[in-house]
């Protein structure tokens, strides 16, 4: 992480500690800013005993603040629903599990477990959203090439999430970069190929994806680290 972002994140880690106080749990970056290394956007996950409307006021100016700095607001569980949510958000905590950086309290990674079963439904559901999603746009974008470019570069971060979790629902650890993570979903889904040229090629790799996703029988593998 670069020095001025850690920077940035270590003094909003300080500004909560003090507001919350025993009210916070668990205070954890995950995302690009540590996968990647980046000067990106800094993702937060915020864990509370009490996470009321009440008791998030002491805190609302710095998010307030953080927000302007062009950084998404911290994703905020209380403890009990984070324990809760293994089940409905396995792929947003094994894709922590592998990039993160405990910043406050206890590591809330520690405390959940995932299943390959419970990957499978949220992954199906989560690429064929996408694939509806990306479909439509790609209709209006395609005859643009300017817009068309656009569309593929700001949809493909979202997607090597769910590449990622392809990868993870077979066994396997998922690569780090961004292109041995294209070229290993390509080979698990049956051979897409990950240098075709970009446009309707990236959309009928999505579908094949989303087909590979719907027959994959989670039964067979293993419950997916946690």
């Amino acid at each position: 992480m670069a020095r001025d972002l850690k920077e940035k994140v270590e003094r909003f880690a300080r500004q909560l500690e003090e507001a919350l106080g025993d009210n916070l749990v668990s205070l954890l970056l995950y995302g690009p800013a540590v996968r990647q290394r980046d000067t990106g956007p800094a993702t937060l996950l915020l864990l509370l005993h009490d996470a009321k409307p009440k008791a998030l006021r002491p805190i609302e100016e710095h998010v307030k603040e953080w927000v302007k700095k062009h950084h998404p607001p911290p994703l905020i569980f209380s403890e009990s629903e984070w324990l809760d949510s293994s089940d409905v958000f396995p792929i947003e905590i094994e894709d922590m599990r592998e990039a993160h950086l405990l910043l406050r309290g206890t590591d809330p990674l520690e405390k959940v477990q995932t299943t390959a079963q419970d990957l499978r439904r949220e992954l199906e559901r989560e690429i064929r959203g996408k694939l509806l999603q990306l479909r439509t746009e790609f209709a209006a974008a395609a005859s643009d090439g300017r817009a068309l470019s656009g569309l593929l570069v700001d949809s493909a971060p979202t997607f090597f999430i769910l590449f990622r979790a392809v990868i993870r629902l077979t066994g396997n650890v998922p690569p780090q970069d961004a292109r041995s993570l294209v070229r290993e979903t390509s080979q698990v889904t049956q051979n897409l190929n990950a240098h075709d040229p970009v446009g309707e090629r990236y959309l009928e790799q999505i579908e094949k994806i989303a087909s590979f996703i719907d027959s994959f029988d989670a039964t067979d593998s293993a419950e997916t680290p946690g």
